[in-house]
């Protein structure tokens, strides 16, 4: 049997270094059910991860926990499943926080939730719910550091800090935690781009499964004709013509 502690390091090491690779999610995945016997442990650090890292981090686990759940079902493993149900409002809340912090991973949530509920990990009924909770979180400010700062000078004398006065944002900032010495500070650059690269990874990926199909039955020649614009009832009777012509030419030939 393996190592309590070392199947919680590695499980937390594959979790902190998920990227927008479908593979990473996958091995993470392929890993905790593996250890399906300390489900309970590992999804813990599924949750301490969610709360401890940045908002790249928590975007890329969130798109792991769908992996987690498609594997779960195909291994018949359900109480992975029950866990994320039952905690699935937490999950939500340090992906896309209610202080609008999360702002920009709101849409990774959703995303992500339509592919719940297609797997049928959430019922219609929850799926209704945490769209309500997530209705405003887009429409929050976004995080200080990814907004322009705000002014905090004096107005009665625009050299000197209003120290004594607090705009209501940064009230919320301060109470949430997210506020830290005289002003809010950007993120640092290299996540940005991070953030920017793997945004542009999955929409190549996703790009790519809109056009990719199986070899069976008549599934390319199903969408060709979908996607061609209809035909009126002249191109039809034309059509028809041209085929007979066609047809009356081959056996005058023969």
């Amino acid at each position: 049997m393996a190592d309590p502690f070392e199947v919680r390091m590695r499980f937390t090491h594959q979790l902190q270094h998920l990227n927008a690779s479908v593979n990473s999610a996958q091995k993470a995945a392929h890993y905790a059910i593996k250890h399906r016997d300390m489900d309970e442990d590992l999804h813990s650090c599924i949750l301490e991860q969610l709360e401890r890292n940045n908002m790249n981090n928590r975007a890329n686990i969130m798109y792991f926990i769908e992996q987690l759940c498609d594997l779960a079902q195909r291994e018949d493993h359900v109480e992975v499943i029950k866990m994320i149900q039952r905690d699935m409002l937490r999950i939500i809340d340090a992906v896309a926080p209610v202080d609008g912090s999360g702002a920009a991973n709101v849409k990774v949530v959703r995303r992500v939730l339509s592919g719940l509920q297609a797997k049928e990990v959430l019922t219609p009924g929850t799926m209704q719910e945490l769209q309500e909770c997530l209705k405003e979180r887009d429409t929050n400010p976004a995080h200080p550091a990814l907004s322009p700062m705000k002014s905090t000078l004096s107005p009665a004398n625009p050299n000197v800090p209003d120290s004594g006065r607090m705009s209501p944002n940064s009230a919320a900032i301060k109470a949430n935690g997210a506020y830290s010495g005289s002003s809010a500070t950007r993120p640092d650059k290299r996540v940005i781009e991070q953030r920017i690269e793997e945004d542009r990874e999955r929409h190549k990926r996703l790009r790519e499964n809109i056009w990719a199909m199986n070899g069976e039955g008549h599934n390319e020649f199903n969408k060709l004709f979908d996607d061609a614009s209809d035909i009126d009832e002249d191109e039809l009777r034309a059509s028809g013509e041209d085929f007979e012509e066609r047809k009356e030419g081959e056996i005058d030939v023969s």
